[in-house]
């Protein structure tokens, strides 16, 4: 168990998040192990102004392969983490979840949870209103999933929250685009490759494009950046509307939303385990 820390204010619970993020990624490369950053997290990692980028954080997200799992809970165990089993079980080996008991110890004896005390591994795929498969990308990136992966975790959430946004305005800011794969750059092929296989995936790509580009003027990019951004979006959705559709793409688009196109999702939350 980490040694608990005594301060005498609330502690900048982001800069922790991220600094713990890198040591649990760390920590599997010394290891052997493959774990890789999503989430708002992944996203501060790829911002250049973090005052822009800075919200608050409900948890760390990470990806690892499935076939590592066993050697991952023993990881989160040595790091002071406890498992939360019953997560694994629901969701059948696809996702676990660890928490430790909070370090954020205040001068008069308090210590809720704090987010940073909580991590959400998925094994292999991305599961949340859609799939990404991630399992043979996880080392596009040293400490986070591949940017295009990460765009396409924000984008494809069918009902945006206004941190999605920002994150997504972020990303379009601060990562340059590329044709085909580039170190450091978000994939154009490959993201509209992805949505030309799964018309739900490229509704919700498409929809959420189109809210970003609504709500820029709330975000008070400079005249440069916002350019950047709407230059980014338009590249986006030209290569998404130019990709070859898969007959089964064409077939499900027939259909529409007279059907549900996007999975429910379930938050996976929970006491802190005893010791």
């Amino acid at each position: 168990m980490s040694a608990v820390t005594h301060i005498t204010s609330t502690p900048d619970v982001a800069a922790e998040m991220a600094l713990e993020g890198r040591r649990i990624v760390d920590a599997a490369r010394e290891r052997g192990l493959t774990l890789r950053l999503l989430g708002g997290l992944a996203v501060r990692d790829h911002c250049e102004v973090l005052s822009f980028c800075g919200r608050d954080h409900s948890d760390l997200d990470l990806v690892g392969l499935r076939a590592e799992s066993r050697d991952v809970a023993q990881l989160f165990a040595a790091l002071g983490y406890a498992e939360r089993r019953e997560v694994r079980e629901a969701t059948i080996m696809g996702q676990a979840q660890f928490v430790r008991r909070c370090v954020h110890v205040l001068a008069d004896g308090a210590g809720a949870m704090h987010a940073d005390d909580h991590a959400d591994v998925f094994y292999d795929v991305f599961r949340m209103d859609h799939d990404v498969d991630l399992r043979d990308r996880l080392e596009l990136e040293p400490y986070t999933v591949s940017s295009a992966d990460l765009l396409l975790t924000k984008l494809q959430v069918a009902r945006l929250e206004s941190r999605d946004v920002r994150d997504i305005v972020t990303l379009l800011k601060d990562v340059p685009l590329a044709e085909g794969h580039v170190a450091g750059a978000i994939d154009l092929d490959y993201a509209a490759t992805l949505c030309a296989r799964d018309w739900g995936l490229w509704h919700d790509v498409t929809v959420n494009l189109r809210r970003t580009r609504d709500e820029l003027d709330g975000f008070g990019l400079e005249a440069a950046d916002r350019e950047r951004v709407e230059e980014a979006m338009e590249r986006l959705s030209d290569a998404l509307e130019a990709a070859h559709k898969t007959l089964a793409w064409r077939l499900r688009a027939r259909v529409g939303t007279r059907m549900r196109w996007h999975a429910e999702v379930e938050e996976q939350d929970g006491p802190v385990p005893s010791e």
